[in-house]
């Protein structure tokens, strides 16, 4: 079954967008939107991402399997409550660069994957994604 995401921003360029899972839509823009200390955190995190850089601190790949090699994780506050949101990577046909936004993951408790995330790592590796675009006004 084929899930949807819907894009939210996209870098200045056109070629990378970030999108949110329609279905933990809710449950996703509740925690960036708790207070300003998350909503600053996923700016800079979604800043880093749309600019192409890499900082493994705050955006990094969770390669456990072959299943698994285009999740990637978005990391809140390593060290205090360690929240992550599991993406997914993909490539459209007219080469934008998507990740989508899928699942959250609170507090996890140690560096290492483990039972608890593996399978949602697993899932989020697993799943196919329709994205739906937004519409940008002309300039």
């Amino acid at each position: 079954m084929t899930k949807k995401a819907k894009e939210i921003t996209k870098s200045s360029d056109g070629k990378r967008i970030i999108c949110i899972d329609i279905e933990n839509w809710k449950e996703i823009f509740e925690y960036i939107n708790q207070d300003d200390k998350h909503l600053k955190k996923f700016k800079y995190i979604c800043g880093v991402i749309l600019d192409g850089h890499r900082n493994t601190d705050v955006y990094d790949k969770e390669n456990i399997n072959n299943n698994c090699k285009d999740v990637t994780a978005m990391k809140f506050f390593k060290g205090n409550d360690n929240d992550r949101l599991y993406c997914k990577e993909l490539t459209l046909k007219d080469k934008t660069f998507v990740i989508i936004a899928c699942e959250l993951f609170k507090k996890k408790k140690s560096q290492k994957n483990n039972k608890k995330n593996i399978p949602i790592i697993t899932k989020v590796g697993k799943s196919e994604y329709e994205i739906i675009r937004k519409k940008y006004p002309k300039p």
